[in-house]
């Protein structure tokens, strides 16, 4: 009923920046929350920024002050810019939505996950 697509992932060198994006698609009614979560070989899967409507972003320590998340709410889309990369924060980036589909029923959704590499 709901898709989520992410796109931006790439190879980037320490210091340098990138821009995800995450496109809703499908029988939406309103999105609460979208968040970015990574998941780095031999790691569990980490929140690293949420942003749910009429409230302020939250960050993980690991992030803040170098990833801000945004949404453009007429697109169905949210965006994480990633400044400052370091080689820790290779991993593979999945984008999450809590989607209200009708009134009363509620989804949580993940997209495919786009790869994140720093390195030299």
């Amino acid at each position: 009923q709901v898709q989520l697509v992410e796109s931006g992932g790439d190879l980037v060198q320490p210091g340098g920046s990138l821009r995800l994006s995450c496109a809703a698609s499908g029988s939406i009614f309103s999105i609460n929350t979208m968040a970015w979560y990574r998941q780095a070989p031999g790691n569990q899967r980490e929140l690293i920024a949420s942003l749910t409507s009429g409230s302020r972003p939250n960050y993980a320590d690991s992030v803040k002050g170098r990833f801000t998340i945004s949404r453009d709410n007429g697109k169905n889309t949210a965006y994480l810019q990633m400044n400052g990369l370091k080689p820790e924060d290779t991993a593979v980036y999945y984008c999450n939505a809590g989607v209200w589909v009708e009134a009363l029923k509620y989804l949580e959704v993940w997209g495919q996950g786009t790869l994140v590499t720093v390195s030299s």
